[in-house]
């Protein structure tokens, strides 16, 4: 389970083989067997022995601020895997083989997509001449993507490709978004994406699920021994995470999904939301909706290469598959 401490003004602290949580007379005890990670979105205390207890269990500690963006973790010091991995991130965007990874990552963003849209007509079927409209556009945005690397082209590196894949990302973004704020209700209709603030409910909703993604995929990338400041389509910048940022795109649509149930169950309600001069953003009680929605469905099993795992595990498969990858292509040249 992740623990999460949204109250203001709670105290984590280590009691025995628990973490214990207290905020006045309020005790919460839960054994550190079963956690695997700590996620704290408020002002909170914290004693160093939970922090030790949390890293002798590998349990990491991560920090969001008001709009669900990461901004801190407390991790153990050691590598995930050997540093062979992380020098082969840095020898591939220059190689058609990094090309591919970055295109398969793309596209399979777009199927996601594609696929989420195809089984929302299914329940929709007065919106569903407009719902395929969208999905056709999306699945051309998605072909396009095929003529960018001619099977005999070499010597083509990410930078030859980096602009004209990023241009058809966000012309197929913008095309989904249209799509989905198209299901809405009339009062939750958007225009568009928008972020810290969100300028609606939908986005702080969406922004903060990204948030707690983010969180995740980086520290599947330590796991599996990825650096996560090494990116392929994602440029180097100081302190970004670009390799989160590529990655990621393979599993914002759970975070999609879950807003949209969220929504369709009218599970949402006004006084979830903090309006701001400029937006919105969560307040305690829409963060609790929130992430028991979404860590729900993460935990829900469905089939993986061939097998039963939980939703959420397959982001640290993902990275072990793409780890293991990295050196094959290298030791096959």
């Amino acid at each position: 389970m992740q623990l999460v401490i949204n109250t203001y003004g709670s105290y984590l602290q280590k009691n025995g083989d628990c973490f214990k949580v207290r905020k006045d007379d309020q005790v919460f005890e839960v054994s550190v067997k079963k956690v695997n990670s700590i996620m704290i979105t408020t002002a909170a205390y914290i004693t160093t022995d939970a922090i030790k207890l949390a890293m002798d269990n590998n349990i990491d500690i991560i920090f969001l601020d008001e709009f669900g963006d990461p901004f801190g973790r407390v991790w153990h010091s050691k590598l995930g895997s050997t540093t062979l991995i992380r020098r082969r991130q840095l020898e591939i965007a220059d190689t058609k083989d990094g090309v591919h990874l970055a295109l398969e990552w793309v596209k399979k963003k777009f199927d996601n997509q594609i696929d989420l849209l195809t089984r929302l007509r299914e329940s929709r079927s007065r919106k569903s001449a407009e719902i395929t409209a969208y999905i056709e556009k999306l699945r051309n945005c998605r072909n396009s993507l095929d003529s960018l690397v001619p099977p005999e082209t070499t010597g083509i590196g990410i930078d030859d490709v980096r602009g004209s894949v990023m241009g058809i990302e966000g012309s197929g973004g913008r095309i989904y978004f249209e799509a989905v704020s198209f299901l809405m209700p009339d009062r939750y209709k958007f225009k568009g994406r928008s972020r810290n603030p969100a300028q609606d409910e939908f986005n702080a909703l969406l922004n903060y699920a990204y948030g707690i993604l983010y969180s995740k995929v980086e520290k599947a990338c330590i796991i599996a021994g990825l650096d996560p400041y090494v990116g392929i389509i994602h440029t180097d910048h100081y302190n970004k995470k670009s390799l989160v940022f590529d990655l990621i795109e393979n599993f914002r649509i759970w975070a999609d999904e879950t807003v949209i149930k969220i929504f369709a169950g009218r599970d949402v309600k006004q006084d979830h939301f903090d309006k701001l001069e400029n937006g919105f953003t969560l307040n305690k009680e829409g963060k609790a909706t929130l992430v028991s929605a979404f860590n729900a469905f993460l935990d829900e099993s469905i089939r993986y290469s061939g097998r039963n795992i939980k939703r959420g595990d397959i982001i640290q498969f993902e990275c072990h598959r793409i780890a293991n990858g990295l050196i094959r292509i290298t030791d096959n040249r």
